[in-house]
Order: structure tokens, then C-alpha cells, then sequence
């Protein structure tokens, strides 16, 4: 079986990807690997690739998404398919660069909570009877991993390269997923991406928004196995 690597969107860790795990980790390796460590998705996805096996599927959420198009960009070879779950091929537009210094300073200043609940968690998720629970855990997951991190993931997200090329180049087994009501990458994104990557399958989630990996986690997990099925062949 093709091990699997996952990467959590951002201030998120394996916690976001629990149903997943526990599904798919039965017949096969799942790793979780951390995207906090750097300030470039350069680097970011350097890291990755020195802890991920020889080859493997990928899936990323979100920011982990953004890592996982550069991991492909720097070894293709190495990727047997790629899951983009919720995120966007294109460079930061300069008006969410500009949003991102005064948060910056924020969290400098030692307010990391305030902006996660104020400004981020908000548009994470539809509305749905798990919804405060799934926030809490966003915010457990985003003290656990602390300012630094933070600051190094606003800055690689500026900074970002489009990746667009990218995906028109790879030919593998391809998902595209996300969730119908995600606010921060909308199904029109997904769309784009779909387009780009030859034969890929779009899958949008009902009654999910930009977490569908927490919000609706049988749903994703039974088109992640059917998109691991073909990574497999």
C-alpha cells in the first residue's frame, strides 16, 4: 500500500486529520507531518520531502494544500497522487498580505488567541451542531503550537509562489476537494484547480466549510479511499 502524508492547514496538527487516520491507517502508513518550522514554502516543503518515504500519496488541507503543490513542484517523481483539500493554487493577493501585518503584530504582542478567535476561527466552518466543538479545537490547536509558528506561516502564505504550472504538469492520481460552504477557498477555486490537473476528480462536500476533514468526516474519508485506491494501482 502507498503510505500516505498528510499536511494540516494552518496552526492545525494531526488533530485535523483524526477521522482520517483512524480510518485509513489500517492497511497502510499515515504520517502527519508538521509545516511550522520555516518561513517559506521552500523550506517548508524541503522538510517534508527529508521526512517523507521514497514515495507516497499526499494530501494537504488549506496551508497544507499550498505546502503540498510545492512538495510536488520539487519532487514529482516522488508523488504517487495528490489530495488538495480546501486551498488555492494562486500566489497571496495583496490585500490579504496587507491583513496579515497588523495580525502579526498582534501576535507579537502576545494576543495569539484573540486573533485566532476574532479574526480566523470565524470563517472556518459552516454552521452545524459540531461547530463548537470543532472551534475549540481549532483553538487548542493553534495555542498548542504557539506564536511562532504563527509568524512563520503568515509569512511563507505571503510570500508564496503561484503554482499553477505546477499543477498542469503532474499527471498522477488527483483529488480536489472541499467543502461547499468554505468561505476562505470557494468551490470556484476548486474548480480552477480541476481544470489545471489532467483527469483529476472534483469532490464538493455538502454542509461543510473550509474543515470538511472535521466537520464531515465520513464523507471525506470514503472519497480520500476511493482517491488512495487509484495511488495504489
Amino acid at each position: 500500500m502507498t503510505p500516505l502524508v498528510l499536511l494540516p492547514g494552518m496552526m492545525c496538527d494531526a488533530r485535523l486529520f483524526a477521522p482520517q487516520i483512524a480510518a485509513l491507517s489500517g492497511n497502510r502508513a499515515v504520517h502527519c507531518a508538521p509545516i511550522g518550522a520555516h518561513d517559506t514554502m521552500q523550506a517548508l516543503a524541503a522538510e517534508v520531502l527529508t521526512h517523507a518515504p521514497p514515495r507516497f500519496a499526499l494530501a494537504g488541507l488549506s496551508m497544507g494544500g499550498i505546502v503540498a503543490m510545492e512538495v510536488l513542484r520539487q519532487a514529482p517523481d516522488r508523488v504517487a497522487g495528490l489530495a488538495l483539500l480546501d486551498t488555492n493554487p494562486k500566489a497571496e493577493l495583496d490585500e490579504v498580505r496587507a491583513r496579515r501585518v497588523p495580525q502579526m503584530d498582534k501576535v507579537r504582542a502576545g494576543h495569539l488567541d484573540a486573533v485566532m478567535r476574532d479574526e480566523m476561527k470565524p470563517n472556518y466552518l459552516t454552521e452545524g451542531p459540531r461547530r463548537p466543538e470543532i472551534l475549540d479545537l481549532c483553538m487548542e490547536m493553534a495555542l498548542s503550537l504557539g506564536p511562532e509558528v504563527f509568524l512563520n506561516q503568515s509569512r511563507a502564505l505571503a510570500e508564496r509562489p503561484d503554482q499553477q504550472e505546477v499543477l498542469r504538469a503532474y499527471i498522477g492520481p488527483a483529488l480536489v476537494l472541499c467543502g461547499r460552504d468554505d468561505a476562505l477557498c470557494p468551490v470556484a477555486r476548486h474548480e480552477l484547480m480541476q481544470e489545471l490537473i489532467p483527469g483529476s476528480t472534483l469532490r464538493v462536500i455538502e454542509n461543510a466549510g473550509h474543515l470538511p476533514t472535521l466537520e464531515r468526516p465520513d464523507e471525506t474519508n470514503a472519497v480520500l479511499a476511493a482517491w488512495l485506491e487509484k495511488c495504489d494501482g
